[in-house]
């Protein structure tokens, strides 16, 4: 068995000439044989086959944050990255899917995080939790359940309603690209 290195490749190239068919061939095989031993997609995840529809019901928000639509904005960007980035189909029934991701939003908190000289906030930080469940519908246990965490810091010297609403968007971004991750790491 032939054991090749950069320079035994180098000089094998060497060797064709130009004219001749060989040098074509070998570049194409450069090229094209890496293609076929290798599966991957544009988002760096590799989805079983099997697997084709998602379930994701809206996360109850149990937080008593008193922020607007929490459960929606949760949903809007779960979606945005499970079936938008992805080639899952978002079903409506947990009957249709091959996976489900539900929860709830369990914490919420708006809390100084940098403080001036003065003695006022440079810095708040909203921080979410969310408790969630991630399971295949062919089998009886989930996967995995947890609690992820996301945060986002915002200057409430600014611009207060903006910022903590900017902040919160934020940090459910976080954690649907925490859920994400988990999720796709059990592929």
């Amino acid at each position: 068995m032939a054991s090749f290195n950069r320079f035994s490749l180098y000089r094998t190239m060497a060797g064709l000439k130009s004219g001749s068919g060989g040098f074509f061939v070998l570049f194409l095989l450069l090229l094209l044989l890496p293609g076929g031993c290798f599966r991957y997609s544009f988002t760096g995840v590799v989805i079983p086959p099997d697997v084709r529809t998602i379930y994701i019901p809206f996360f109850s928000d149990q937080s008593g944050s008193g922020m607007g639509d929490l459960s929606g904005d949760l949903n809007e960007v779960l979606i945005n990255r499970f079936v938008n980035q992805t080639r899952l189909q978002l079903t409506d029934s947990p009957d249709n899917a091959d996976v489900i991701l539900e929860g709830t939003i369990t914490g919420y908190s708006n809390r100084p995080f940098s403080i001036a000289g003065d003695q006022r906030a440079s810095l708040n930080r909203v921080q979410i939790t969310v408790r969630a469940t991630y399971q295949y519908t062919a089998k009886d246990t989930p996967e995995w359940q947890k609690n992820i965490t996301g945060n986002f810091e915002y200057d409430p010297n600014e611009d207060p309603v903006d910022g903590e609403n900017n902040a919160a968007l934020e940090a459910l971004r976080r954690i649907a690209d925490n859920l994400f991750s988990d999720a796709m790491g059990s592929w």
